[in-house]
Parts: structure tokens; C-alpha cells; sequence
């Protein structure tokens, strides 16, 4: 009998993937598929494990999925994705909640799994985390106009802060036929933005039996009918001259760049097993800027790792002020057990790390309002994404902002704006970091 199976997908693009997969899997096999844990069969929560804010989210999501299983509302609970890859046993002993667990090797394993959960078993299946299954169909869960494409699985970086490949694995591109004919199906459905992610996009290709690279790939996704492509994670050592002139030769390719460079301090760099300079990320950056005047850079940092001391965090600062990078995530470097960084000597006291995020966020939102105040006047590309009841307007997006993690334009028009539609907007005021304006006729 067919049972109904609810997703619920925590963490990154990359993890939400994985979760279309895993849908389109139980929808094939005859299973009911929603969003909605209360009333299904089975709930799968697909689970983020990277950092401690991310396992606090998927504990409290365990817990509350469990509460809904004790009023009757919810019958079995699968706990998939990162959390379970890294903490079996404790999963096991303090949330009894779980009725089975899924690694991140056996996605393809979800349908057994909830056959065998409403079976009566505890199933608990661990695959080989270095080959997964990335080829499959997926069930897109994004709005129409928008969808991820992961182009590759793993990272073989070994940053010293970070657990990824021992939950995700070592490096694996995908072969470029596969990308092109699920790229194909996304653009032939109406996708309009395509945003190209994996842990590390620079790397695509070098892996691979036939050698090949980002920017050739990148050349063949700009003949499929995309409007825009957004590309997520560009590790700036091996961001070559050949990729450059790629984006900034094809019109398709948006100027926004997500490069983490994590610190600039050249001690920290390397402690944190990074493979960059600072003088060959400024080098980088003019290099950027001189063949995209209109780019615009996002990064993430990282404040409080081992040995950050005053003056390092100083230099961070003082970097941020000189390069004025429109877009900067920051998070508190968290001990992760198993990684490098969490047995190195000189760890800096939480509070204080805390204390350095509060100051990076409070000097890169003035940064921003800088930008943000250079765009008045100006009209601009923008992405509708609806009518905003609460604001009394349409929302929508730029090139400077991707999809949930940036700004949004707030703009009022005339007549009917659909979803999904590109607009010109001139822009007019800014309002709590985000822009506003009114379509130009």
C-alpha cells in the first residue's frame, strides 16, 4: 500500500538536493509525498551536522517531530543527512525519537528504509559515503523559476575548522552528460535561474577519468534557455584566467561571486590549512574587478579560530574596510570534534569570538548601506518573486542577491507583475538593508 511520506529538509542547497532525490525515489516507488510531517506515515528529516548551530536545529527538530508521534499525528520518524552520518550512537542513546537512520551514502536506500519502518524495523543503513548516487530524478521544490544544480559531491579540500568529508566523502564531479541533460529538463520546465553549487564548484572536472573544468561546463549550461546563472562557492586558488573570462564574457553568467576566503591574516590562513596569501586574494579580487567592474563579491569568515588574536582580527577588519566586499557572511568558529583546529593550542575565549562577529556584522552593514546607497537612481534587472501582502508591494532580487541569503527589492507597479517575471526597476530608497524602487515602463 502506498504510504504517505512527509520531507523536511535542513541546512544547505546542497542537502535540500538530496532531498528532491530522495522524493522523487518514494514517489516512483508508489509512496505519497508532502511537505507536512502531521497525518503522514512517515516523516524524513533530512539533517544538517556541520556546525553546533545546525545540530541544535535538527535536535529541536527531532524532539518536536517526536512530540508529534506521542499526540498520534505522525507515525514513524527517519532521521537522515549529516547529523546521522556523524552522530549514530547518539542519535541512538538520547533521541529515541529516531526510528531509523539514513547516512549521507544511502539516499537511493530511502525507500526501503520506510518499507522497513512501517514494517516494524529499526532500520539503519550506512553506505560508502565516497560513491552516491547523483544522477537520479528529482522532485524541484524550489519556485518554478528558480533551481539548484549540484555539480559535483565531497570536498577533498581538508580545511582544518571542517568535518565535511567525513560526512559527505572525497571529491566527486559529475560526469558534464548528466549535468546537461538534468540542466536541460530544468531549463524545458521554465526555469529561469539556475544556480550552480556544490562544495567547491572551482574544482569540477579535475577528477573526472576525461579531464574537464567549470568553465567549459559553464560554456555548454549558457546554450540551454536560462536567463541567469548564479554560481555558489568558487575557492579562490583555483579560480583560473580560463574561468574569469568565462563569466565575464557570457551574459547569462551573473557578476556575483561566492568566494569564502574564511580570514586574510597569512598566519590564520594557514593554520586554518587555507591555500591562499592575502596579497594573492587582493591580487585575485583586482583582478576580478578589472574584468567585471560591476561584480560583486560574497565571502564567509570565520572569527575566533586558535591563534586569532587582536591583531589578526584588527587586519580582518581593516581588510573588509579596504576591499569593501558587498556581501559578507561571519560565523564563530566552533570546535568541531574530529577536525584539526578543535585540538590546536590558543583557542579564543567564545565570548570573545562572539564579541568580533557582532563587530564584523555591525562594520560590513555599513559597507552594505554603502552599496546599497550607490544603487539609487539606477535601474535594475530584477527577478519578481510575487506580491508581498504584508509589505503592499512586489519582492523580487537582483544579480547582487541570491536566492534567501541576500537583500531583496521591495517595488510597486501598475499592472499584474507574475512570479518569475524580470523587471526593470528603478531604484528609489532603501529600507532595513533592502532596496526599493518602482518599475521603470
Amino acid at each position: 500500500m502506498p504510504y504517505k511520506i512527509a520531507f523536511i529538509s535542513l541546512g544547505c542547497a546542497k542537502n535540500l538536493v538530496n532531498t528532491e532525490q530522495m522524493m522523487a525515489l518514494c514517489q516512483a516507488a508508489g509512496h505519497i509525498v508532502t511537505g507536512d510531517p502531521e497525518g503522514a506515515d512517515v516523516a524524513v528529516l533530512n539533517t544538517c551536522g556541520f556546525i553546533e548551530s545546525a545540530k541544535s536545529e535538527a535536535i529541536d527538530n527531532i524532539i518536536q517531530l517526536g512530540e508529534l508521534k506521542a499526540a498520534g499525528k505522525l507515525k514513524k520518524l527517519l532521521v537522515a543527512g549529516c547529523l546521522s552520518q556523524r552522530y549514530p550512537d547518539g542519535i541512538r542513546s538520547e533521541l529515541p525519537e529516531a526510528d531509523g537512520l539514513l547516512g549521507t551514502g544511502s539516499y537511493t536506500d530511502v525507500v526501503s528504509a520506510v518499507e522497513a519502518l512501517m514494517g516494524g524495523e529499526q532500520p539503519e543503513y550506512f553506505g560508502n559515503i565516497h560513491r552516491t548516487y547523483e544522477d537520479g530524478e528529482r522532485l524541484v521544490t524550489t519556485p518554478p523559476y528558480t533551481a539548484f544544480l549540484k555539480i559535483a559531491e565531497g570536498c577533498s579540500n581538508g580545511c582544518a575548522f571542517c568535518v565535511i568529508p567525513k560526512l559527505r566523502g572525497k571529491y566527486r564531479s559529475r560526469s558534464p552528460e548528466a549535468l546537461l541533460a538534468e540542466a536541460k529538463k530544468l531549463a524545458d520546465a521554465g526555469v529561469k535561474e539556475l544556480i550552480v553549487i556544490a562544495q567547491d564548484i572551482t574544482r569540477y572536472g579535475l577528477d573526472l577519468e576525461e579531464r574537464t573544468s567549470l568553465a567549459r561546463l559553464l560554456v555548454e549550461l549558457c546554450k540551454l534557455n536560462f536567463h541567469w546563472i548564479r554560481l555558489h562557492y568558487l575557492y579562490p586558488e583555483a579560480i583560473t584566467d580560463e574561468l574569469i573570462a568565462v563569466i565575464a564574457a557570457q551574459p547569462k553568467i551573473l557578476h556575483y561571486l561566492d568566494i569564502p576566503i574564511q580570514h586574510c591574516n597569512d598566519g590564520i590562513l594557514a593554520k586554518m590549512r587555507r591555500r591562499n596569501t592575502r596579497a594573492e586574494l587582493e591580487e585575485l579580487f583586482d583582478r576580478l574587478r578589472e574584468a567585471m567592474p560591476d561584480v560583486v563579491l560574497r565571502t564567509s569568515l570565520i572569527c575566533g579560530l586558535p591563534g586569532e588574536g587582536e591583531a589578526e582580527f584588527e587586519e580582518l577588519c581593516a581588510f573588509l574596510r579596504e576591499q569593501k566586499l558587498q556581501r559578507v557572511g561571519v560565523f564563530q568558529f566552533s570546535p568541531e570534534e574530529g577536525t584539526l583546529a578543535a585540538a590546536m593550542e590558543n583557542q579564543v575565549d567564545p565570548d570573545t569570538a562572539a564579541r568580533r562577529v557582532e563587530l564584523v556584522v555591525d562594520l560590513q552593514s555599513r559597507i552594505m548601506d554603502g552599496y546599497n546607497e550607490e544603487r539609487l537612481g539606477t535601474v535594475m534587472e530584477v527577478l519578481c518573486e510575487g506580491f508581498d501582502s504584508a509589505e503592499g508591494c512586489y519582492v523580487g532580487r537582483t544579480y547582487a542577491d541570491s536566492a534567501d541569503i541576500d537583500g531583496r527589492v521591495l517595488f510597486t507597479a501598475a499592472g499584474l507583475v507574475p512570479a518569475g517575471e524580470f523587471v526593470r526597476v528603478r531604484i528609489t530608497g532603501v529600507s532595513d538593508g533592502d532596496l526599493t524602487g518602482e518599475i521603470e515602463e
